[in-house]
């Protein structure tokens, strides 16, 4: 005989896995924390400032 299982979890299951896996893809795609945005934000600045002052006008 087969195991019974309800429907309802089981769909309910399915669209949480489906979930996690899209969670995952994003968090490889678009994963980069608070702290990395703003040290990247702070080195972009400091390298423009950089380039201003080598300017020759």
């Amino acid at each position: 005989m087969s195991e019974i299982i309800n429907l309802r979890q089981a769909r309910k299951q399915r669209r949480r896995g489906e979930k996690a896996a899209k969670a995952e893809e994003n968090r490889v795609k678009f994963g980069r924390g608070k702290g990395q945005k703003r040290q990247e934000a702070q080195d972009r600045a400091r390298q423009a400032r950089d380039l201003d002052g080598k300017k020759l006008d």
